[in-house]
């Protein structure tokens, strides 16, 4: 059996009868000033507070870069983004009480130091004009350094990504191949107004350097012209025959920059797994299961779509939000997504979208013009936005609707939008 076989068996293997939902953000640690917490202060305490509540901690190139403790991980990203990736639960309340005991831990040992918890799409300091990434130093993992020496070649705004940008995203469960790909669609197809509703800007009217004509959606810029290999919505992902082999083939052949096996990472470059795995960089042979699944989680995390398909869907498209906003944002996908009813309207709804290029067009628009833009010959996105969030409300119980509050405070609109 081949190796994308082996991906398209991982990808399989992700079916679930679940209904959970994992949540992840990322924060800036910074202080008054807004100037960061450097790379080995954070990374010390990490191993420090790890140790001391009795999780797993996590390396990297020997550094203590997170710890894992049952319910949640977390993780630096590269300039110091603070990560805490929750574990999927179906329950809101269990979500948001790991998350407040996260917190309640930090916070004390920030604010001794001077610092505290920022979330934000993109670093304030940069967002101003006041510093530019490049005064912003990596962390010291090998894997940043070869992405950021790729990404200068690649596009024109991988500094900004990987030194002041953060996110928040969702991970989706699907039961069956075609469940799978019928989530996908609809998730990409409303995606850009989740990103319009998920915006968290530091000023309504800052643009990224060159695009004054885009006050929009500044951390979905930065992706797109990052490097057209990896970004953007998932490739063939409306093909009709669109499934498990076809999304292990963007996984086979997506550009890797570098390659983490056997505990070493290495600079490889433009080759992908198939041409690791031909020029024997990468012996599969008499792999074992546990050495072949790490392989397949490298090959997936090298992709930064605005999806990506795992052993779930990954929600990549929100930036990130204070954790009220973050519980309403999981609180509407669970509403749509895992609503049979709400699903099939959506694919209705939505069938005049039939490439990526409208989903596109849809994502400038709204960058331009953010909630007044008219996107897919119908509704203003402000009007997209109150129907996906009537939908949802539908569909959730009395304690899940009152989440759906916190994604409604960001803009005004009155307009009847179905």
């Amino acid at each position: 059996m081949s190796f994308i076989n082996d991906i398209s068996d991982y990808i399989r293997s992700g079916e679930s009868k679940d209904q959970n939902l994992g949540l992840e953000i990322e924060h800036f640690i910074v202080n008054d000033e807004g100037v960061q917490m450097e790379f080995h202060e954070i990374s010390n305490l990490i191993n420090q507070v790890g140790k001391a509540i009795g999780a797993e901690i996590i390396f990297m190139d020997s550094y203590p870069v997170g710890y894992y403790t049952g319910e949640y991980s977390t993780s630096l990203e590269p300039a110091c983004q603070f990560e805490i990736s929750i574990n999927p639960y179906s329950d809101l309340d269990t979500i948001k009480n790991i998350y407040a005991e996260f917190r309640s831990l930090w916070e004390p040992i920030f604010k001794e130091r001077g610092y505290h918890f920022e979330t934000k799409g993109n670093l304030p300091l940069v967002e101003l004009g006041k510093i530019t990434p490049d005064d912003i130093p990596l962390s010291p993992k090998k894997r940043y350094k070869y992405m950021d020496a790729y990404f200068k070649r690649s596009g024109k705004y991988g500094k900004y990504m990987m030194r002041a940008s953060g996110s928040a995203q969702v991970s989706i469960d699907y039961k069956s191949e075609e469940d799978m790909v019928r989530k996908l669609r609809v998730l990409e197809k409303i995606s850009p107004i989740l990103m319009i509703m998920m915006e968290n800007k530091t000023d309504e009217a800052s643009t990224l350097p060159g695009v004054s004509d885009k006050p929009h959606l500044l951390r979905i810029q930065e992706w797109d012209d990052l490097d057209p290999e990896r970004t953007g919505f998932v490739p063939f992902s409306l093909d009709n025959d669109f499934g498990y082999d076809k999304m292990a083939e963007v996984v086979y052949h997506t550009p890797l920059i570098l390659l983490t096996d056997n505990g070493e990472t290495v600079n490889v470059g433009h080759q992908n797994a198939e041409e690791l795995i031909q020029n024997h960089i990468v012996y599969t042979d008499d792999i074992t299961d546990e050495r072949k699944t790490k392989l397949i989680e490298h090959f997936m995390s090298m992709g930064f779509f605005h999806f990506r398909v795992k052993k779930y869907i990954e929600v990549r498209v929100a930036d990130s939000v204070p954790i009220d906003k973050a519980l309403g944002y999981v609180a509407l996908l669970k509403g749509l997504i895992y609503s049979e009813k709400n699903l099939s309207k959506l694919e209705k709804n939505l069938e005049i979208i039939t490439s990526l290029d409208d989903i596109q067009d849809a994502v400038i628009a709204i960058e331009k013009n953010g909630f007044d833009a008219v996107i897919y010959k119908k509704w203003t996105a402000a009007g997209w936005a109150e129907y996906l969030l009537k939908l949802a409300e539908d569909a959730l119980t009395d304690i899940d609707k009152e989440y759906l509050n916190n994604v409604r405070t960001f803009w005004n609109y009155s307009e009847q939008a179905c």
